[in-house]
């Protein structure tokens, strides 16, 4: 009954999203199928601590990234502190646990050349198709959307007139966004190419095919990372590289990181920092070239 409690807390109070929802139910059925075949245990809410750390164990020796243990950990960690919240239980067992150390890999973003490259190339078609890929991308680039933003965007929540979009991000939390005016000249095209492929008044989504269906977050993965092969040798070549890429060009060009912070929709600066490494390392480069010391 917990569980389900604790499920529906995070919906209604936290406002969780539903990728997120079953992520951590999947997390926590998991802990406890370990903890009844290998313990006999089945109260989820006695786990001991030892319990835990042999689950860890178990957790690494699969395979398992530092990160990824840690994040299913952190699932289990919220779930007793909700438990300790409605007085379940009197103590959380993973008070006193400290993290796996996690390897900090940074990501290189793409180039403002690269991003140049691709969106003033001749490498999209003019049908509906292309003109919808190369939209994607701009919209990526120009505004740091995340995946699930852009897939789910309704045609209401652009304004091409006053350039915003309205954006309902990570835990329903609603931003908006300026459009700079290259990108409003390809959402015009685009929107103007859409009227005479689908019907506007059977879809509120944006972004829809040609049988006007929303677009699946697979598909426009996809199609993202074909076209930033065309331009760039990196490995990694998603949506989220767009959004990366975005935030290191404003930080590089002198943007300041609290609006930096507000346009990508994070909940505290520390989350905004990731992408300062990048800036970090031209401002050492300015400064090495400037000060008269060197």
């Amino acid at each position: 009954m917990s569980l389900n409690s604790f499920i529906d807390y995070l919906i209604k109070e936290r406002n969780y999203s539903n990728n997120t929802i079953i992520a951590y139910r999947n997390d926590l059925n998991v802990f406890k199928n370990y903890c009844l075949k290998e313990f006999n245990h089945e109260n989820l809410n006695t786990s001991d601590y030892s319990f835990i750390r042999s689950w860890i164990v178990s957790l690494v020796e699969s395979g398992l990234t530092n990160r990824s243990v840690n994040r299913k950990i952190s699932v289990l960690r919220s779930y007793f502190n909700f438990l300790l919240k409605i007085g379940e239980i009197e103590k959380n067992p993973l008070k006193n646990h400290k993290p796996l150390k996690e390897e900090k890999k940074v990501q290189v973003p793409f180039s403002e050349n690269e991003i140049n490259l691709l969106l003033d190339g001749n490498f999209f078609k003019k049908d509906y198709e292309g003109t919808m890929i190369k939209t994607l991308i701009e919209l990526f680039y120009s505004t740091g959307l995340r995946l699930s933003e852009v897939t789910n965007l309704k045609t209401s929540s652009v304004d091409l007139i006053n350039k915003k979009i309205k954006v309902l991000g990570k835990r329903n939390k609603e931003r908006i966004i300026p459009i700079i005016d290259p990108l409003k000249s390809q959402l015009f095209k685009f929107k103007e190419l859409k009227r005479e492929i689908v019907d506007e008044t059977k879809n509120e989504f944006f972004f829809v095919d040609k049988k006007n269906l929303k677009l699946k977050n697979i598909y426009v993965y996809k199609v993202v990372n074909n076209y930033l092969n065309k331009v760039s040798t990196k490995s990694k070549r998603s949506p989220h590289m767009l959004r990366h890429s975005f935030a290191t060009h404003l930080l590089n060009n002198g943007a300041d990181i609290n609006s930096v912070k507000e346009l990508l929709g994070h909940a505290s600066l520390a989350a905004t920092q990731v992408y300062t490494h990048t800036s970090m390392e031209k401002i050492k480069s300015i400064y090495k070239k400037s000060h008269p010391r060197n």
